[in-house]
């Protein structure tokens, strides 16, 4: 039986991942990485006479010493998130990048090495039934034999990152988490301000949005160098690497091709009509002739409920629980052992997220929870991340994780399924259409509004490489650009809005990661799908999907759960399920007698 913290009391116990022993861990954690690197180093210019099993016990040596590092930087950045005003914080983060820097350049040989063997050498040694638990990563690293430069280029690059790249990453997290709205006399943080763009009020909604732009306005010219800087930072490694456009890292280290993520963003971008369809209904549902960009995340009824933390943890857990009883074992032990934190508090990192660590460890999950039934979905998402990391372990560090295109998978099924829980205890025509427009609203927030966002860095990459430096005007116009380009007729966009491009953190330290939520939500939609088709038959292989984390390449994994991820096809039938909700909701609201 889980024991249900106060919201206020919920916050991580850290100390595991150092063993209790606080900064002076990482130190050791690091000093023992340090030793077994300089350690393997013996094995330089000697990779090409290993046999199967001498390269299994290296790569169980680099399991061990990618633990320590792991735990290392997991502790620093989680303390890191919670308080980002702690000086002592921010340098503990720096010390580990400095010194797992350190450590990984010794270990460079390596990668070069390895993916210098000649295919017919690589695939006997791969055959060692030994490296099941590096297979896939091992043969997965071969394909940026393209894209090395030499030792030496390697550690400059990965040193001069410490102070280069990572640096400006940390400063733009530094300013954004400090970000205060100046609202009715008092300062608010800013995601507790962009939450209050769901009040039922447009007055209050139009009065915040003009709050945000104004607490946006300090830093923004920061902000945008930061971004000029890192912009180019990533040309200037594209075309050191040789990769043909901005996306193409991005892309390989998703497992995924040019051709399929361009084909991606063609069936979302010319379905822009979906997410305008969904715009028009709620400006009738709101009684307004035309949605402004603060209007997007208005609730269509006035059933505004707030949920407190404990009924948001008893709700996600029976909703888990009707699905699968060992999925919701497995979220129990969040609450019970200290691996979330909830509340909100100055300093602490905006938005939600869920950590990995390392798979001799357990995964954690931050929130900023604000006691609206969004976040109670935002809960089961971020515990679908942790049950995917939970059951993953056993598979080892190599191939704990999936690609960026999969990792998205547990979360939505996991918020899919809360969200029919909620939608059971839905009382009246009112709640039930506003649970239903929150379903719509967050599938076209995570597909199109994510794709639009990809339109943008698409637009600002390009940019930057043929404009040079950009302005904060042509920033706030090429943003203005891509919001247009979903709305159409259905949004205006404000004058202030054109600046809120400045406080997204994925285009400072992961370019070209948004495309990844909208694959992800539309393969979570698909597996969904066959649940429904399936019944309780399907539960064992999600969970056998869920449980080979990273350690098959993206079309086998789907094929576990009958998804056909080389098929163009299959995303139109995620496309095609969001618009059968839209349709869903357009029925509610007439049953509402909302509309006509």
């Amino acid at each position: 039986m889980t024991t249900i913290t106060a919201l206020e009391d919920t916050s991580w116990d850290l100390d595991d991942l150092v063993y209790g022993d606080g900064a002076a861990g990482v130190d050791r954690l690091l000093d023992d990485a340090l030793r077994r690197a300089e350690a393997l180093e013996q094995n330089r210019g000697k990779l090409h006479e290993l046999d199967g099993a001498a390269l299994e016990a290296l790569m169980r040596e680099l399991a061990e010493l990618s633990d320590l590092i792991g735990r290392a930087g997991s502790y620093a950045h989680l303390r890191f998130a919670a308080d980002t005003t702690d000086e002592t914080r921010g340098a503990l983060v720096q010390k580990v990048n400095e010194r797992s820097t350190e450590v990984q350049t010794k270990l460079l040989f390596f990668d070069l090495e390895w993916a210098a063997l000649d295919d017919q050498t690589a695939e006997r040694l791969l055959a060692h039934e030994g490296l099941g638990f590096c297979r896939h990563y091992l043969r997965s690293q071969r394909r940026y034999r393209d894209h090395l430069l030499s030792e030496p280029e390697e550690k400059i690059l990965a040193e001069k990152n410490v102070t280069g790249g990572a640096a400006w990453e940390r400063l733009f997290e530094e300013h954004s988490s400090a970000i205060r709205v100046p609202h009715g006399g008092d300062e608010l943080p800013l995601e507790a301000a962009l939450s209050q763009l769901q009040h039922p009020d447009r007055d209050h909604r139009r009065s915040i949005a003009e709050s945000v732009t104004e607490g946006l306005k300090p830093g923004l010219r920061t902000r945008a160098f930061i971004f000029n800087t890192l912009l180019q930072d990533k040309a200037t490694n594209d075309r050191l690497r040789r990769y043909p456009h901005w996306l193409a890292s991005r892309n390989l280290s998703n497992e995924a091709t040019d051709e399929s993520v361009a084909a991606l963003v063609e069936a979302v971008t010319s379905s822009y009509g979906i997410a305008r369809r969904w715009y028009d209904l709620k400006a009738r549902l709101l009684g307004i002739d035309k949605l402004a960009d603060y209007d997007r995340m208005a609730p269509v009824t006035g059933d505004d409920e707030e949920v407190p933390w404990e009924e948001a943890t008893t709700i996600v857990l029976d909703g888990y629980r009707s699905f699968s009883p060992e999925l919701a074992d497995l979220c129990s032990q969040f609450f019970d052992g200290r691996w979330i934190d909830a509340p909100m508090r100055p300093g602490k990192r905006t938005g939600a997220f869920c950590s990995y660590t390392v798979p001799s460890h357990h995964p954690y999950v931050m929130l900023n929870y604000t006691s609206r039934r969004r976040d109670v979905l935002t809960l089961a998402h971020e515990l679908g991340h942790g049950v995917h990391a939970a059951l993953a372990r056993p598979q080892g560090i190599f191939h704990h994780s999936t690609p960026l295109t999969l990792a998205e998978t547990a979360s939505v099924f996991g918020e899919t399924v809360v969200f029919g829980r909620l939608l059971e205890m839905a009382d009246t025509p009112a709640s039930r259409l506003s649970l239903l427009a929150e379903n719509v609203e967050g599938a076209i927030a995570t597909v199109f509004r994510q794709i639009a966002m990809n339109r943008f860095e698409d637009r600002v990459h390009t940019a930057r490489r043929t404009e040079g430096e950009l302005a904060v005007e042509r920033l706030n116009e090429l943003w203005e650009q891509a919001q247009e380009s979903m709305f159409g007729d259905s949004v205006e966009v404000t004058p202030g809005y054109r600046t809120w491009w400045s406080y997204i953190p994925h285009f400072i330290g992961a370019p070209g990661y948004v495309y990844a939520y909208a694959y992800g939500q539309l393969l979570a939609l698909s597996v969904y799908k066959r649940y429904e088709e399936q019944g309780p038959s399907f539960v064992p292989r999600y969970l056998d999907m869920l449980s080979a984390g990273g350690s098959l390449p993206p079309e086998e994994l789907g094929a576990l759960v009958d998804c056909d991820l080389s098929d163009p096809a299959f995303w139109s039938g995620g496309l095609a399920i969001i618009e059968g909700q839209l349709a869903k909701a357009e029925e509610a609201a007439r049953a509402d007698g909302r509309i006509s």
